[in-house]
């Protein structure tokens, strides 16, 4: 199981994250960046490449050697910080982020309404917290799916869950939500319900 946890997951999840249709989701969260940015779950680095000069540097956390090993091979003109860590305990300082950027991690995170209350935390006040995630449907049909389904998916796609309500999870923080667009995106809607949000601290 550790064999596959630390080789073979990253491997499969770079292959599924790296897909041409999520790159438009990923240029409109980066484009809204700017400062000083912490990416949380920065998996093999997608992200780093579609940062604007308004960026001053970004720091990456990630709770997988695996997936910084291939973080720290993407050409950037930034300055990057890589840190192994995970979201729940960020060991970072208070207010210390103009933006927080989070793309398709709320999903496999053990403890989402945690990982918001750090986000929060390191983040300065007015500062942003901007995310494309997938989760659970609207259409009761296919939520009823993603119920049956998740135990499965959650062991094979390493901590993955498809049934959380990103929205609610958002709205129930200490954060003011600013945007919220939901959205089927292309492919099966199991795994296509997609959350855009802007939150600000």
């Amino acid at each position: 199981m550790s064999f596959y946890r630390e080789s073979v997951c990253p491997c499969l999840t770079h292959l599924a994250m790296s897909a041409s249709s999520l790159r438009p989701y990923r240029q409109a969260v980066t484009r809204q960046a700017s400062g000083r940015v912490l990416e949380i779950g920065v998996g093999s680095g997608a992200n780093l490449g579609f940062y604007g000069n308004s960026v001053e540097c970004v720091t990456g956390i990630d709770p997988s050697a695996g997936m910084l090993r291939r973080a720290a091979g993407v050409d950037t003109n930034i300055p990057v910080l890589l840190l192994q860590s995970a979201g729940e305990a960020l060991p970072l300082e208070s207010g210390s982020f103009d933006c927080v950027v989070s793309t398709w991690t709320l999903c496999s995170v053990s403890d989402p309404h945690l990982v918001l209350e750090e986000i929060g935390r390191v983040l300065k006040p007015g500062g942003h917290f901007l995310y494309v995630e997938h989760g659970l449907s609207p259409e009761e049909n296919v939520s009823r799916w993603q119920d049956r389904l998740n135990p499965a998916w959650h062991r094979f796609a390493g901590g993955c869950n498809i049934n959380r309500p990103i929205s609610k999870i958002v709205a129930e923080s200490s954060f003011r939500v600013v945007s919220d667009n939901n959205a089927y995106a292309s492919g099966p809607r199991l795994f296509a319900f997609f959350y855009q949000g802007d939150a600000v601290r």
